[in-house]
């Protein structure tokens, strides 16, 4: 069965392959249980599409009536099945509320630039001046499970990062020790961002959405050394640092 084929079966909800190799999961429910089977089922149909995919949670389609969304249990009902959420696609202020709360990034609405005009004249404002967020430092341990995100700026991690731990940054990330985890720069499509890395063990690198997995690094002949990992293309480039 291709990918193509599992992704149609189920009209409850869609799984779209993005052109940043990032999985999109429109849900149509806010039934956790109800999504929880149907997960269950497309995991036994194609485990290893759904081992470790990086996922953006697409909630501005869920219809008007629907109340209430735990977002933490929802990430967390995704990662028992191997969806690690990057992001979220929201509109209703609850869930986009509760996705800031948890330094998750938040994504425009699908379509937002189909809605139609407001006939009434508004007034034009200046735009208002991007503000300049800080680097964010973490100088403990990330062990397997944690995830940190630096919005708006850079990461620099002063500690090791464990396997099973996620770093992401809108800017460059920095690792300065043993890098075993995931490390995901530029992901809001910032494709200059850079990875610097003090012994490279990771099991993934990605610069907006692009990206390598333990298997591909594993093979390179800088695997466990100092790399700087920069974007070229749609190819990720690791060299010396």
């Amino acid at each position: 069965m291709s990918q193509a084929d599992l992704l149609a079966q189920d009209p409850v909800f869609q799984l779209k392959g993005s052109m940043l190799a990032i999985t999109v999961m429109e849900l149509a429910h806010n039934d956790l249980a109800r999504l929880d089977a149907q997960l269950a089922e497309k995991v036994a149909q194609a485990p290893a599409f759904f081992s470790n995919t990086p996922l953006v949670l697409a909630l501005d389609k869920l219809p008007d009536g629907e109340g209430e969304l735990d977002l933490a249990e929802l990430m967390a009902l995704c990662r028992h099945h191997g969806l690690r959420t990057l992001a979220i696609r929201a509109s209703r202020e609850a869930d986009i509320a509760a996705a800031e709360a948890m330094d998750l990034p938040v994504l425009p609405p699908s379509g937002a630039r189909e809605r139609p005009l407001d006939p009434a004249p508004k007034k034009v404002e200046k735009p208002a001046e991007p503000e300049h967020k800080p680097s964010k430092i973490i100088t403990s341990p990330v062990r397997g499970g944690q995830q940190v995100y630096a919005q708006g700026g850079d990461l620099i991690v002063l500690a090791p990062v464990s396997a099973g731990a996620e770093l992401l940054a809108d800017g460059n990330i920095h690792v300065y020790a043993p890098m075993r985890g995931r490390a995901l720069a530029g992901v809001k499509g910032n494709g200059k961002a850079r990875i610097f890395c003090q012994q490279m063990g990771a099991e993934m690198l990605s610069i907006a959405g692009h990206y390598k997995v333990a298997e591909d690094l594993r093979r390179d002949p800088l695997w466990g050394d100092a790399v700087h990992v920069s974007l070229s293309g749609d190819v990720l480039n690791i060299t010396r640092l």
